[in-house]
């Protein structure tokens, strides 16, 4: 196959929304420290009895309408996720028996917040050498489980969501991929910069100022050799969608990287938080549903979490 290409979007967030003010009733902060540091005015937390699989189903199914096809013809379903508590069956055999789909190959990856990002490109690849014709890619975080909430430098920061994208093959004549080259790699020297360790139910904890620094000065570049093996110039694209960890890393980044003025830049951290790996595509998804991105026109993806990994690529706007 000569590429594929996201074809439709689908996202989820849980109805409950948490205020910075309603943290400040629960740890020692407030609602100018919490956007000055991070850009975060208010977060969806999940109920008690969603799970990441509930969350990952409902927007796998949006995506999967959107696009128009029968859940026989999807061929592989991917879920990446960090917070799943179920290890077998995975996260996306759970979201494929709900969906119908009959015998797609089903797995979960778990690359942190690098995640979506590293699972498109795995979908890809399998679209390339021809092993499904069409794939559901799903980032799903139950962040809210993992949360240490008496931890006022982490507790503001997570967030519940799910975003889905339908990923198919490129076979019309003179129809190029719309999927480009990815980037992608890790530096294990910074592993614990962002951590889920220890037991069966860990806490999340980072190191934020190695991952700040890291951010602000690594991805540039990442995100310039991800234009570049697409052949688009940082100017021609339509829009940016960075991992949403914080508003002061994405505004950092896009002054790097010589945006046309009317470049779009994906800001949803400011009201869903830190996703994890589901925070590029809920982000996309949202933009896509609001027309803010021509369809068609290149879009720059780019994710860095736990590792510390990154992955990134330039894909075409469904």
């Amino acid at each position: 196959m000569p590429g594929s290409r996201i074809t439709a979007m689908g996202h989820y967030q849980p109805s409950r929304v948490l205020t910075n003010d309603d943290l400040a009733r629960m740890v020692d902060t407030s609602d100018d420290w919490i956007r000055r540091r991070t850009g975060i005015a208010t977060r969806r937390i999940a109920a008690e009895h969603e799970t990441v699989a509930d969350l990952a189903t409902a927007a796998a199914a949006k995506a999967l309408a959107a696009a128009g096809l029968a859940p026989a013809e999807i061929g592989l379903v991917t879920v990446a996720t960090c917070s799943a508590i179920d290890r077998c069956p995975s996260t996306a055999a759970q979201v494929a028996g709900r969906l119908g789909i009959p015998d797609a190959v089903a797995y979960d990856l778990n690359n942190g917040c690098a995640g979506f990002c590293t699972a498109l490109a795995a979908a890809d690849h399998s679209v390339r050498a021809g092993a499904a014709r069409h794939a559901l890619v799903i980032g799903a975080e139950k962040m809210s489980d993992l949360t240490d909430w008496t931890d006022r430098s982490s507790c503001v920061l997570l967030g519940d969501g799910a975003g889905a994208a339908v990923l198919s093959a490129v076979s019309e004549p003179g129809v190029g991929p719309g999927v480009g080259p990815v980037v992608w790699g890790s530096d294990p020297t910074r592993g614990q910069a962002v951590r889920l360790l220890d037991d069966w139910h860990p806490r999340f904890a980072q190191d934020g100022q190695t991952v700040f620094r890291w951010a602000t000065t690594e991805l540039p570049a990442i995100a310039l050799a991800a234009c570049e093996r697409a052949g688009v110039a940082p100017n021609e694209l339509a829009g940016v969608v960075t991992h949403q960890a914080n508003l002061r890393i994405i505004e950092a980044l896009v002054r790097q990287l010589g945006l046309a003025d009317d470049a779009v830049v994906a800001r949803d951290v400011v009201e869903s938080g830190n996703t994890s790996a589901a925070s590029v595509p809920l982000a996309l998804a949202k933009l896509v549903e609001r027309r803010e991105l021509p369809a068609g026109a290149p879009v720059l993806l780019l994710s860095f979490g736990g590792g510390l990994s990154w992955a990134g690529q330039v894909v075409d706007c469904p």
